[in-house]
C-alpha cells in the first residue's frame, strides 16, 4: 500500500507497544517513525509506517493487538523528515512573515485549512477534528483536520508556535505580588531552602484536614526528604505565598514519566482558604506547565475535598474518577486554562 500514519491510544502496560509493533511487523510493515503524545483519553502512539496493507486490514490487526481509537490515514515520503528541523525551519518562516500564522500553523500540525477567526468563544478541543488557538482577546485561528483528530499535545505545540508571533513577553520577576478579591496582598516566590522552617510553621498552623487533603494523611510536619524534592527543580516547581513573614500556602507543580503531564498539588492555611488563593497559584502553575512544555496538569485529590474540586472545575479542570472510590482525578489541558 505504501506509507501510513498510524495513531492508537494504548493502555499504559508493559509489552503493549511491543504487541502493535509485532502486529505490524506480521503484515510486513517497517516502522520509520514514532512519537508518543497525550490526549484526554490516554497516551497515544503515533507510527509512521512502510506497509504493504491496506489501511482496514492495519486497523483490525492493531484494535487486535489491543489498540484503541485506531486512526490510519495515508502519509507520504515528505513526512519523515525530521520533526524538529521541520519545526524550527517553520518557526523561522514565521519570523519573517508573521501574518502567515494560520496557513503555517496548519502546515505544522499537518491540518487540511487554517484560518482566522474573531469574536468567538474558544474552548478545549470540543470536536477532535477541530483545534482553535487563541492568538489574542477575541482573535485565534482555527485549524481542521478531517482525517486524524488533535491531541493535546498538538494544542500545546499550537499554543507554543503561536508565541513566536507575538511580542515578547515580560519575564516575571522572582517574586510576584497578587492582590486577592478581599483587597489582601500576598507576595508568591520560588520554594527554595530558606523556606524550609516557614513551611513547618504552615504544616503547624494547618488543621489536621487541610493536611489530609493535601497528602491523603492528616501529616503532622512534612518530612525533609520530601522538602528537599519539593525543591529540587529538576523534578517540578514549587511556589510559596507568604504575608507579613508567614507562608500562609504552598503550591508544587511535579514532573511525572507520562509525556506532556504534569501534577500539582496546594497547601493552603485554613484562614486563607475560599479567597482566591489556591485558583490564583492554579493559574500560575499552568503557566508555568505551558512554559515548560507540558500538555496537560494534573490533581488528585480526595473525593471530599470538596472546595478544591470547585475551584479546579472553576478553571476548566474535568474531573474522573479512579479505582479507589474515595480518590478524583482532576484533568485541565494548559491551553483551555491559558487562554481564558
Amino acid at each position: 500500500m505504501g506509507f501510513l500514519r498510524i495513531r492508537t491510544i494504548v493502555d499504559e502496560r508493559p509489552g503493549r507497544l511491543a504487541s502493535l509493533a509485532g502486529a505490524l511487523a506480521e503484515r510486513g510493515g517497517n516502522i520509520l517513525g514514532l512519537s508518543v503524545q497525550t490526549d484526554a483519553d490516554g497516551t497515544v502512539d503515533e507510527f509512521v509506517a512502510d506497509i504493504p496493507a491496506d489501511p482496514g486490514t492495519v486497523r483490525a490487526a492493531l484494535e487486535g493487538a489491543g489498540g484503541r481509537r485506531v486512526h490510519v490515514v495515508p502519509a507520504t515520503a515528505h513526512e519523515l523528515t525530521d520533526e524538529p528541523t521541520r519545526a524550527l525551519l517553520l518557526a523561522s518562516r514565521l519570523r519573517a512573515a508573521p501574518w502567515r500564522l494560520p496557513e503555517l500553523l496548519a502546515d505544522l500540525l499537518r491540518a487540511d485549512d487554517g484560518r482566522w477567526i474573531y469574536g468567538e468563544a474558544v474552548s478545549d478541543l470540543p470536536d477532535p477534528t477541530q483545534l482553535v488557538v487563541p492568538v489574542a482577546a477575541r482573535r485565534a485561528v482555527r485549524l481542521r483536520r478531517a482525517d486524524l483528530p488533535f491531541t493535546l499535545t498538538e494544542a500545546a505545540r499550537a499554543a507554543s508556535f503561536v508565541r513566536l508571533a507575538q511580542p515578547p513577553a515580560e519575564h516575571p520577576a522572582a517574586e510576584q505580588v497578587i492582590r486577592l478579591a478581599d483587597g489582601a496582598q500576598v507576595h508568591v516566590k520560588p520554594l527554595t531552602g530558606i523556606y524550609r522552617a516557614a513551611v513547618g510553621d504552615l504544616h503547624d498552623r494547618c488543621s489536621p484536614e487541610a493536611r489530609r487533603f493535601r497528602y491523603f494523611t492528616s501529616m503532622p510536619a512534612l518530612p525533609p526528604r520530601m522538602f528537599d524534592r519539593l525543591c529540587d527543580r529538576t523534578r517540578g516547581h514549587s511556589l510559596v505565598a507568604g504575608q507579613d513573614g508567614q507562608v500562609v500556602a504552598m503550591a508544587n507543580l511535579m514532573f511525572t514519566p507520562d509525556p506532556g503531564i504534569a501534577e500539582m498539588a496546594f497547601l493552603v492555611e485554613d484562614r486563607w482558604q475560599g479567597r482566591g488563593l489556591g485558583a490564583r497559584l492554579a493559574r500560575m502553575l499552568v503557566t508555568e506547565a505551558r512554559d515548560l512544555g507540558y500538555a496537560e496538569v494534573r490533581a488528585t485529590m480526595l473525593a471530599d475535598n470538596t472546595r478544591m474540586r470547585r475551584m479546579l472545575t472553576s478553571l476548566g479542570a474535568t474531573l474522573a474518577c479512579t479505582e479507589d472510590p474515595g480518590v478524583v482525578e482532576a484533568r485541565l489541558p494548559v491551553g483551555a486554562l491559558v487562554a481564558t
